[in-house]
């Protein structure tokens, strides 16, 4: 078996993740991505410790000097990496279930590797295999440093982005991942109030029932504790969902939309200008027309919004999942850096944060259908174009239709966005039914 990388990294059941193909990948990682010093990072899940060492054995073959962050999130790998002007890896498999694991890599200066590059390590991964080269796990202890300060200096910038914050209380939950030793310190070094959940990693409690993908309990504790707000980060903590006062979720769109609002008022939106994918809620795109803030899009997935960051030198990106971006002050989505924003904007304002969310921008119910194909057809946006404009003309301006072939499964992905639920679930039926036939036909 050799690895081949998807939108971010490779990512999978732990178990494909072998000791000897994981130090054949640390091999080609060195020779293509450098052999001075490589930062490796990981969450908490179980297998992490073992894919760390593996990792590290083959980079120290490959000739590189691997330095080890330990349990740390991601961004902070790629803030260290900016820093130094170093590559490096972070070992996680972000919001999967804790039995997944993944690899992926920043080129040095902190930024996620291009096509161009990622098919350059697929390509020496594929050498490197292909030799059968044998390398003992006992060479594990080959070079391999650990830096807590590295840590320490992630934190004090992240704290630093901020001058002052007004004091309040508020609640966070760090997914019993990376961010479970680092959060509870840096919101409570700002002098705030802090209730902490899930920050007891187990190895096997990753995303378990908790965090950006399961806010429940942030909601319910939030309201039980009469906190200002709420903060739920993924297994990583490069996302960041928000909680307010009601208990009410604030996704990604709306995070977005409020510090694209906020930066631009004080001046540092750069170009009056904010990144974000085709899946942004049309509220967003709306609100954003009505502030007189150009809308960049992209396609799904944050390496998409960073490419465009930095092709159109701007300051503020995301995604509605909660990766967002400021490309000021970090590399790549950082949950943590995010939170502390958004601490930072609520006190200025001293506002409640569901009055700020409801004033930024309205948002459109959003309905998503998967459709699966027996038969794959790549026009089937051409296919069925006639019952797209019908939709879209019943719509109006009030309306969206997304349609999107999945590029990893044998699916379909119809979105729509309308006034109402009612109308965004008949149209995306109507919609979902047309693809089938075109399909079927």
């Amino acid at each position: 078996m050799t690895l081949r990388f998807g939108t971010d990294g490779v990512r999978g059941p732990a178990s494909e993740l072998t000791d000897a193909l994981v130090i054949s990948l640390g091999q080609a990682a060195a020779q293509v991505l450098g052999t001075t010093t490589f930062v490796i990072g990981r969450d908490t899940r179980e297998s992490g410790e073992r894919l760390e060492t593996a990792l590290a054995i083959g980079l120290s073959h490959g000739g590189a000097q691997p330095l080890s962050m330990g349990v740390v999130p991601t961004p902070a790998v790629a803030w260290i990496c900016a820093q130094r002007g170093v590559p490096g890896a972070v070992i996680s498999a972000s919001h999967n279930p804790w039995s997944d694991n993944g690899i992926k890599f920043f080129a040095a200066g902190g930024r996620k590797l291009s096509d161009e590059l990622e098919t350059a390590l697929e390509r020496a991964l594929d050498v490197v295999v292909a030799r059968a080269e044998s390398v003992s796990e006992t060479e594990s202890a080959v070079g391999r440093e650990t830096d807590t300060n590295a840590v320490a200096e992630w934190c004090d910038a992240v704290a630093s982005s901020v001058s002052a914050v007004a004091p309040m209380r508020i609640v966070i939950d760090c997914a019993n991942g990376a961010a479970s030793s680092v959060a509870p310190g840096i919101f409570r070094g700002l002098g705030l109030d802090v209730e902490v959940l899930h920050a007891q990693p187990d190895g096997r409690n990753i995303n378990d029932a908790c965090g950006s993908t399961h806010p429940g309990d942030l909601q319910k504790a939030v309201v039980a504790n009469g906190a200002a707000l709420g903060l739920a980060f993924d297994g990583d903590a490069d996302r960041l969902l928000a909680v307010d006062e009601r208990g009410e979720l604030v996704d990604g769109d709306q995070l977005i939309a409020l510090f694209a609002r906020d930066l631009r008022d004080r001046g540092q939106l750069a170009g009056d200008r904010v990144v974000v994918t085709v899946m942004s809620n049309l509220g967003f795109r709306l609100a954003m027309d009505a502030q007189g803030i150009e809308v960049v899009e992209t396609p799904v997935g944050d390496r998409h919004v960073l490419e465009a960051l930095a092709r159109t030198s701007s300051s503020l990106g995301g995604e509605q999942s909660g990766h967002i971006v400021f490309a000021d002050r970090a590399t790549t989505g950082d949950g943590v850096l995010s939170g502390v924003q958004l601490v930072d904007l609520v006190g200025r304002a001293q506002t409640p944060l569901s009055v700020l969310t409801d004033a930024v921008m309205e948002r459109f119910p959003q309905v998503l259908r998967n459709v699966r194909l027996e038969n794959r057809r790549d026009d089937i946006a051409e296919a069925i174009a006639d019952d797209i404009a019908a939709v879209e003309q019943s719509l109006g301006d009030r309306g969206r239709v997304l349609i999107r072939l999945s590029g990893t499964e044998p699916l379909v992905r119809v979105m729509v966005e309308a006034p109402t639920m009612e109308q965004a679930e008949a149209a995306a039926d109507n919609l979902a039914a047309a693809v089938i036939s075109a399909c079927s036909a």
